[in-house]
């Protein structure tokens, strides 16, 4: 099925613009989720909004926002006051600078779209994708829409482009603020942690290599449900295995495991190696769930 795009815009850099068009590059719509129901009939819940201090239900036409600027203390803003302080959509992508692509770090990544061109576009795209794959580099901007301003950052993927928000530095916690302490690692350690890398390692990412279990658990129990009207059971706690302390054994445990030869010179473990855990018992088989417990699923 083609995508479909849910916006036009223009990014700009320079003297030159190019109009493209956007497209999600996720699909928030194939998680599962599940509604509130009243457990004796069955029926859809309805969300009521209630005063703590009147302790009557308040409609949708009686309420306003409010920012807490001390505790039980707000202040008061009209949707007009609001809507003054919106940032007003450009419907452009406007180009700052470009910097190397291994210089952003992936904690400030938010939501992903896909760009392509649009009317008149396609030779300036074309040539925006090649001088950043060249040059190993990705664009840095910004771009207002839904009343906000956000960071982004354009970089290519394949043949194409990719516009990644960005989330603004004091949204983003430093890895200092984390207590780690300074711990002496030894060489023989590092280097059976070299050759365990090296027995475990990829040519590249392959994200079809990944399924969600609890998913598949999920949509089997659904379509179990929707088909024989079972109750379903608890899943039995996985058994603890044995716990390998020493971290030279847990290293040379899990050569042995990945059938890698230690390195020369050290003496192979005289312990076998932790037990495997036990899986889990499923509550019926993970089978693909039809079409229409999909759609009752998301519904």
């Amino acid at each position: 099925m083609a995508a479909r795009s849910i916006a036009s815009l223009t990014v700009s850099f320079g003297l030159v613009s190019i109009p493209v068009k956007l497209f999600s590059a996720t699909e928030a719509s194939r998680a599962i989720s599940f509604n509130l129901l009243h457990k004796t009939c069955g029926s859809r819940l309805k969300q009521q909004y209630f005063c703590i201090k009147e302790e009557v239900p308040v409609g949708r036409e009686e309420m306003a926002k409010g920012y807490e600027v001390d505790k039980d203390q707000y202040v008061m803003f009209s949707p007009d006051e609001l809507k003054a302080l919106e940032e007003a959509g450009t419907h452009t992508a406007d180009i700052a600078e470009f910097v190397p692509i291994e210089s952003v770090d992936p904690v400030y990544f938010d939501k992903a779209y896909y760009l392509a061109p649009d009317k008149g576009g396609a030779k300036p795209y074309a040539l925006l994708a090649r001088a950043l794959r060249d040059t190993k580099r990705c664009a840095l901007g910004r771009w207002a829409a839904r009343g906000k301003q956000y960071i982004v950052m354009i970089r290519p993927v394949e043949n194409g482009l990719v516009m990644q928000q960005l989330l603004y530095a004091d949204e983003v916690r430093s890895i200092k603020d984390v207590e780690i302490p300074a711990t002496e690692v030894k060489p023989a350690e590092l280097k059976l942690a070299h050759q365990l890398i090296d027995a475990q390692s990829s040519e590249a990412f392959d994200p079809s290599a990944y399924k969600d279990d609890v998913k598949a658990r999920i949509e089997a129990a659904i379509e179990k449900k929707v088909q024989q009207g079972e109750e379903i059971s608890m899943a039995e706690p996985a058994e603890t295995g044995a716990q390998v302390i020493d971290l030279m054994e847990a290293l040379r445990a899990s050569l042995e495991k990945k059938s890698v030869p230690p390195s020369k010179g050290k003496a192979a473990p005289t312990e076998a190696a932790a037990p495997a855990r036990k899986p889990a018992k499923r509550a019926g088989a993970a089978e693909p769930a039809s079409p229409a417990a999909k759609k009752r699923a998301k519904a």
